[in-house]
């Protein structure tokens, strides 16, 4: 028999670790959670233990020590009593109560009776509680135990019905099989693709399919039909660190300027926290040749909207901060409080998971979003990823930034150009079969979520 442990961040990846370590043979024997995912514990050619008849002279020993545990606790019980006496606890009274009580003093006796009286008087409570907590906090722990259990056969009972589901697929339904591989090769959730294979269900040849489902997708990607900066106003970046916004800023401006001239454009930053961030901004407008402005303790985001009033467009750079950082939610409020004044626009990495992306859509929102624009993409291995949450959150997409170069790698963002480049980004290699069951599995689960 062959035992071994296996650690992971989920249930998924473990039940895969054993599957390509000892085979779809193995047994798990036992699960918990640990720091960091879970332990499954799986053995090939495995038996389970017999049970094997108690030894004769074990009973014996149990009742001689429960026998002994129970004279001790009646000695506990009548070992403070004195014989014909008042019971004198030593804890609260002391010893020299206790011998001045035994001796028969009339003062002694009469100023015990009067404290126990006292402590009579009190909640019962306070003596029941220390007793009670301990059953309450063992139950406590119990279910803890169990939910962690629950949980973890729950997540391996979804992976074996993803990977039956994708099986039957798979047999049954090879045509639907091989649209659903390729989109999911283009990193789209698996609830859009889902809906998007309902559109050309009646389409038998593969072909024709995939055009459709190509057609349907660029047109449901929400896009800006009038480029961003030619609208003009206020339009102010937001999204996590790293995202490029102060990059994306500086190729919006230079494009502006390129096309009408420096006199009509302002550069505002709200990067007060990053050591020296304002002086990249500054740079870029002395190469641009248009005036920059800080906001920070003395000069409001208000007082210097104001002043820009005269400018046709005006871009402003925030800081990028962690999700559970006051100064965020500030700079946030501080935005959203110029309503329909200011525009602003999430800064999004296609290289990043789309649930990071979604978690900054839902950190971002509160200041009232009204477009996404996509870095980075040169970087991506995958667009479907940032595609679908535009689609599934309705949030246009105004640009696609794919360099460094400014202002050259940035370009207005089209439904079917951006649809092209997330298939030239997918490649040729197709998803395996233990990636399309997690897909499934992955479906079950937002299906019992919701």
């Amino acid at each position: 028999m062959k035992v071994k442990r296996f650690f992971a961040a989920d249930m998924r990846q473990a039940m895969k670790l054993v599957r390509d370590e000892l085979g779809p043979d193995a047994s798990i024997i036992a699960n918990r959670r640990v720091v960091g995912g879970v332990e499954l514990t799986a053995a090939l050619d495995y038996e389970a233990p017999r049970l094997t008849p108690p030894t004769p002279g074990l009973s014996q020993e149990l009742k001689k020590t429960q026998e002994k545990i129970l004279s001790a606790r009646a000695e506990l019980e009548s070992g403070e009593r004195a014989s014909g006496g008042p019971q004198v606890n030593r804890q609260l009274f002391g010893e020299t109560m206790r011998q001045a009580v035994e001796s028969g003093s009339p003062v002694a006796q009469a100023l015990l009776a009067r404290m126990q009286n006292e402590q009579a008087s009190q909640p019962a409570a306070a003596t029941v509680a220390p007793s009670a907590a301990t059953p309450v906090a063992e139950e406590g722990a119990g279910l803890s135990a169990m939910r962690a259990e629950l949980a973890g056969l729950r997540e391996m009972l979804e992976t074996q019905l993803g990977s039956l589901a994708w099986g039957q697929v798979n047999q049954h339904q090879p045509r639907q099989a091989s649209l659903w591989r390729r989109l999911t090769q283009l990193g789209l959730p698996a609830e859009l693709c889902k809906e998007l294979l309902g559109k050309v269900a009646d389409v038998t040849d593969v072909r024709q399919a995939w055009r459709l489902l190509l057609a349907h997708l660029a047109h449901s990607i929400p896009t800006l039909r009038e480029e961003l900066i030619e609208q003009g106003g206020v339009i102010a970046l937001v999204g996590p660190t790293g995202a490029g916004k102060t990059t994306t800023l500086g190729k919006l401006a230079a494009r502006y300027v390129l096309k009408h001239g420096s006199q009509h454009v302002a550069l505002v930053t709200m990067d007060t926290y990053r050591i020296g961030a304002h002086e990249q901004l500054r740079t870029l407008g002395r190469i641009l040749n248009v005036p920059v402005r800080v906001v920070d303790e003395q000069n409001s985001l208000s007082d210097v909207l104001d002043e820009f009033s005269g400018k046709r467009l005006v871009l402003v750079d925030t800081a990028g901060l962690q999700a559970q950082d006051p100064q965020l939610r500030g700079q946030l409020a501080e935005i959203a409080a110029q309503g329909a004044r200011v525009r602003t626009m999430l800064v999004l990495a296609a290289t990043s998971q789309y649930r990071v992306l979604k978690a900054a859509f839902h950190n971002y929102r509160a200041c009232g979003l009204s477009g996404c624009i996509l870095t980075k993409v040169d970087e991506a291995a995958t667009l479907g990823e940032s595609l679908g949450l535009a689609m599934e959150q309705g949030l246009p997409v105004a640009y696609l930034a794919d360099g460094q170069r400014i202002p050259d790698d940035i370009n207005k963002a089209v439904g079917h150009q951006l649809v092209s480049r997330a298939v030239s980004l997918a490649g040729n290699e197709a998803p395996a079969d233990q990636a399309m069951a997690d897909v499934f599995a992955g479906i079950l689960h937002t299906q019992r979520a919701s």
